[in-house]
């Protein structure tokens, strides 16, 4: 369906994203999300804490707050600048959850029933789940669609939900006979790195919620932690290729030349140049030693900001603040479509 609409949508190009304050971030979120960030700031994007879907699932009130930070933390040390980037918590614009009920009686039970992502969170006993969890592709339309945005960065199994978005707003357009009211917003996905795979099985996803430490490498992670979880890494017992089609019947082995070409900011096949018929024992500690350099200055200052959560907090008022200006005007005109009174 969403592939076949066209938009008519005439505004700004505008650029969102957002991050849930569930678990430490990883290698995967830093080469997956965090560069990305830093790299289309000039595009003056909205990133924000995801802090209301993170309650879809139970979670600690006295931690979330600090959470919270600790993601805004990362931001700003991966080299995101306040004056271009908007960084806020998604609970400090209310206008996500007054769009999310609007786009609850604008979207079909249909549409949600064909996430798969619920069925994945939700397990075996989908009936506990709560409803939350189960409409929260709903908010994430209204997330994106509350700033008019364009253009979402956005990883292979977020696409269906984008596409959801894509369905609400032309629903939404037709509905209320406002053509071009909301854009149908596009994926980026570009660049290495969108998917970086666990370091215990290459054939899935470097995950928060994984619970073998061993699997990921956190930004919060030392160097010699870092060295010591690339050396555990799985692995097979050949030496790495010398060509990509040899590499990909081989998953834990792309898995390790796929971040160390990400963060070397090169191809696959300029580090099979390298390295290709060399076994592990000497391409581990090459790449260890490029996560520590790459990562470690990250760390350090993710902990100094950490120290001074005063800072962050002024950092996530000011997005907030720019958040609010762009996002009421949009939610006034909605109210007016939709017919409610207004005084």
């Amino acid at each position: 369906m969403s592939e076949a609409m066209q938009s008519d949508y005439s505004g700004p190009e505008r650029v969102l994203s957002g991050v849930q304050p569930t678990g430490s971030l990883h290698l995967g979120n830093y080469l997956g999300a965090l560069v990305k960030f830093v790299a289309l700031q000039d595009r003056r994007p909205f990133l924000f804490v995801a802090d209301l879907h993170a309650i879809t699932l139970p979670q600690d009130p006295k931690a979330l707050a600090g959470q919270t930070r600790a993601i805004a933390a990362a931001f700003l040390a991966a080299g995101l600048d306040t004056d271009k980037a908007a960084i806020f918590p998604q609970s400090a614009v209310r206008e996500h959850v007054e769009l999310a009920w609007v786009f609850n009686c604008t979207a079909r039970l249909g549409w949600l029933e064909r996430m798969t992502q619920f069925k994945e969170k939700a397990g075996k006993d989908k009936e506990r789940a709560s409803v939350g969890l189960f409409t929260y592709p709903v908010l994430q339309a209204a997330d994106i669609l509350i700033y008019k945005a364009t253009h979402v960065p956005v990883g292979e199994d977020q696409k269906q939900h984008l596409e959801l978005s894509r369905d609400i707003a032309d629903r939404f357009n037709r509905d209320f006979d406002a053509p071009g009211f909301f854009p149908l917003p596009e994926p980026l996905i570009q660049g290495p790195g969108a998917r970086v795979m666990s370091l215990k099985d290459g054939t899935k996803k470097m995950s928060k919620s994984d619970p073998a430490d061993l699997s990921r490498i956190n930004l919060t992670d030392d160097a010699d932690t870092i060295a010591r979880k690339i050396k555990k890494a799985k692995t097979d017992p050949e030496p790495l290729p010398d060509n990509l089609g040899d590499l990909k019947a081989r998953p834990e082995a792309a898995n390790l030349v796929g971040i160390y070409s990400a963060l070397a900011g090169t191809s696959d096949a300029a580090v099979l140049d390298e390295f290709g018929g060399q076994g592990f024992g000497a391409f581990k500690p090459a790449l260890a030693e490029l996560a520590v350099e790459k990562l470690s200055p990250m760390t350090a200052e993710m902990q100094r900001l950490m120290g001074d959560p005063a800072e962050i907090d002024r950092v996530l008022a000011k997005g907030a603040e720019r958040a609010r200006e762009v996002a009421a005007p949009v939610m006034d005109e909605v109210r007016r479509l939709v017919g409610f009174w207004r005084g």
